[in-house]
């Protein structure tokens, strides 16, 4: 049995014990992928990252992401936490000039990610998204949506919007729902849940232009019962997909635009997400995820 050494951070954040909570275990070679399914069920958080050494030398590092119940391609929160963390054990005084600059390998491809810590600020990141959202299908229906999140059908939906999914690496069931104080009552029926979302990765993203922040534009909630995270502080991969939620319904001029998504907050773990979208000619060209992390605890794993 070997001793690793691993981290505890919390992203999304500049506060600890606020944002997503993250678990980074480093020296994995050797890991199997039994072993650290495990490892992220004894986390027992919604994501767990596992940092090797990359297949292409010229790249910072290769990550495996795990929730606690499966292996996913690409999360965001994971993505976040580990640049700043990786950024710190290597660069520390450079980050405190300028970006540094890390190229992460993940299942859905290579991820250009920074990572910066300005004096007397958190340390922060950012990545590019690896391939922009594209529109899954459309919800089936939409009843049958607001019975699984114990909503009424007239809280579902607001102007255009129209539940569908989405997904830009990761899958996602976007909800849109009428008002804050909806998606605040809003609470997920089991034995609804499974058959009301896609049954091979159910997982409901709901959001409103409500918000409980001055300064944000998105207010925000995530189930994922089937992932085993039964409600999610701030996900990374699903504020990736809705930049092609935005871009569909909002139809944004072209330009740079800023969309801060808040979400957390019916947990107590109050996070902000900066998703920004270039648009051109129309279209979504690109779109990057940004926001802080904070280390929390590190230790030693025997595994």
């Amino acid at each position: 049995m070997m001793k690793r050494k691993f981290y505890t951070l919390d992203v999304f954040t500049d506060t600890p014990l606020e944002g997503n909570p993250l678990a980074v275990v480093m020296d994995c070679e050797g890991l199997s992928e039994q072993r650290m399914q495990a490892i992220a069920r004894e986390f027992a958080l919604s994501e767990t990252v596992f940092v090797f050494e990359p297949h292409d030398p010229i790249h910072t590092a290769r990550l495996r992401i795990f929730t606690p119940s499966r292996e996913l391609p690409f999360a965001g929160h994971p993505t976040i936490g580990a640049a700043v963390l990786i950024a710190q054990m290597r660069a520390a005084d450079v980050m405190a000039r300028e970006e540094v600059g890390l190229m992460l390998e993940e299942q859905v491809g290579v991820i250009a990610c920074s990572a910066c810590q300005m004096r007397g600020k958190a340390a922060q990141a950012s990545f590019t998204l690896p391939q922009l959202p594209q529109h899954v299908s459309d919800a089936r229906d939409a009843a049958g949506i607001a019975a699984a999140l114990g909503l009424h059908a007239s809280d579902i939906g607001f102007d255009d919007h129209r539940p569908g999914m989405w997904s830009a690496g990761n899958p996602f069931t976007f909800v849109p729902i009428a008002s804050l104080e909806a998606i605040q009552r809003a609470k997920p029926n089991a034995a609804l849940f499974a058959s009301a979302f896609e049954a091979a990765r159910p997982a409901a993203y709901l959001y409103t232009k409500e918000v409980m922040r001055e300064g944000s534009h998105v207010h925000a909630r995530m189930f994922a019962p089937g992932l085993g995270i039964s409600e999610d502080p701030a996900t990374g991969s699903a504020a990736a997909a809705f930049a092609g939620v935005a871009t569909f319904f909002e139809k944004p001029e072209d330009g740079e635009h800023l969309i801060t998504i808040e979400q957390g907050f019916e947990m107590h773990r109050p996070s902000l997400i900066h998703l920004r979208m270039t648009i051109e000619g129309c279209s979504l060209s690109a779109a990057s995820i940004g926001g802080f992390a904070v280390q929390v605890a590190e230790g030693v794993l025997n595994a």
